[in-house]
């Protein structure tokens, strides 16, 4: 069986960790062999588990680097998918991703594209050449209820990845994210 690098991405709100467990709960029947990982920094629902917002949970590994994912495997091989969730949070993932896809491992990731400024993070952008699939998440702008490809911040000066939900974000649509005016 051929691997996939599947990318699911857009803004906070999108349901990209929903499409993520959708997808593994596919490779589960299909008897596969499933080790998930989640960035130590993004404690928002659970500590241990990748949650989505509605609730959903399953367990993961709490990695604080992209190495962290790739010491791991090496020594545990029997793991033919690897998911990863809120990748843009984790410096040096996509270089562990492409080579562990390289390598014959099939490759499922949720994760925002673009900051809440209008940057693309360049984790992810980096593995976009490598995937075989990748799906663009709208979410639902608060706005005005259109499809909502980016994501703003509620609170001025926050860090460029700083960890929070609706406290702190909501989607927007094209008319109603101000970053695009302000370049």
């Amino acid at each position: 069986m051929n691997p996939k690098f599947i990318i699911f991405t857009g803004p906070m709100f999108g349901s990209k960790t929903t499409r993520l467990f959708a997808a593994l709960d596919r490779y589960k029947y299909q008897r596969r062999n499933i080790i998930a990982f989640k960035p130590k920094i993004d404690d928002r629902y659970s500590e241990a588990n990748i949650t989505t917002h509605s609730g959903a949970s399953m367990p993961a590994r709490i990695v604080e680097h992209g190495s962290d994912v790739m010491n791991f495997m090496k020594h545990h091989h029997e793991y033919d998918v690897i998911a990863v969730d809120e990748a843009f949070m984790l410096k040096g993932i996509s270089c562990v991703l492409i080579d562990l896809f390289r390598q014959g491992k099939t490759i499922v990731v949720s994760s925002l594209d673009l900051s809440a400024t209008g940057n693309a993070f360049e984790e992810v952008t980096a593995m976009f050449p490598w995937a075989t699939h990748i799906e663009k998440c709208p979410a639902v702008c608060t706005t005005c209820g259109a499809d909502a490809f980016y994501t703003h911040k509620k609170i001025e000066d926050l860090a460029e990845i700083t960890v929070g939900g609706a406290e702190l974000y909501e989607p927007r649509c094209w008319s109603h994210i101000n970053f695009l005016k302000e370049k």
